[in-house]
């Protein structure tokens, strides 16, 4: 089995936005379970660790896009283990898809970090007791990712108070707090319909920091730190930072 995986998903057109291209949460969505299926084939996946109290949490997940694919368009998110530690692995993507003289597309990468949890106690747990640290097995050293890995999400206390929303139902995952892909889309309702007309997304960060569950509040609190560059801060009811997220924004050319 090739250490690298590629899996083919459609821009489905009501996965998409008024554009008529694929929303990043759903982008974000489609690497998750492209991570999800790499995982399972190989024997280290959520099914497997689920059977042993263990799982997968994501800690890190930076996507930069030269373009989102438009609706109905196929596409393959290419995904590898780029190394592992005791209690983190790093995990790449590739987005790639067939221009229309039928070359090959770059439509961008992503990077990101995961943390192996105990379903019980919540705290992460080794990675290699898992059959013999055979995740080692899967490393890719020579594949090119060319983003930046991204690092701390700085902020002021200036940030501002934009939003606070409550969760339910439908922000919940199999983990049993807030989904990850939950969050990118909290965060980007944070502009308008109309800044959607203007600008494009170029670089999405996020550091997630510790769990929110069903029923808690999410207060947002925003801060331009450059030029198209803005920072979240995300809090839960108790006020314990749940996440930061960085938005790097490019005006469309019309």
């Amino acid at each position: 089995m090739d250490k690298i995986g590629r899996y083919e998903f459609m821009a489905e057109p009501f996965h998409c936005d008024f554009s008529g291209r694929l929303f990043m949460g759903h982008l974000g969505n489609h690497m998750l379970n492209a991570a999800d299926f790499h995982s399972t084939d190989r024997g280290f996946g959520m099914k497997y660790l689920m059977s042993i109290n263990r799982s997968w949490v994501l800690s890190r997940l930076a996507i930069e896009m030269t373009e989102m694919p438009k609706q109905y368009t196929r596409f393959n998110v290419e995904t590898w283990v780029e190394s592992a530690m005791r209690y983190f692995t790093s995990r790449n993507f590739a987005v790639v898809g067939t221009a229309d003289d039928e070359q090959p597309k770059v439509y961008g990468y992503g990077r990101s970090i995961w943390a192996m949890i105990d379903t019980e106690t919540r705290q992460p747990t080794d990675i290699y007791d898992i059959d013999n640290g055979a995740i080692d097995n899967w490393i890719v050293k020579d594949k090119e990712c060319p983003i930046d890995k991204g690092g701390r999400v700085r902020m002021s206390d200036e940030a501002a108070l934009v939003r606070t929303i409550d969760t339910f139902y439908n922000d919940v995952d199999i983990n049993g707090h807030i989904n990850s892909v939950k969050y990118i889309e909290h965060v980007l309702d944070l502009w308008p319909l109309d800044w959607y007309r203007d600008y494009q997304i170029k670089r999405f960060e996020i550091a997630y920091v510790a769990e929110a569950h069903a029923g808690d509040q999410l207060s947002f609190y925003r801060e331009q730190t450059a030029d198209g560059e803005y920072c979240v801060r995300i809090v839960r009811t108790d006020g314990t930072e749940c996440c930061r997220s960085k938005v790097t924004f490019v005006q469309i050319s019309k």
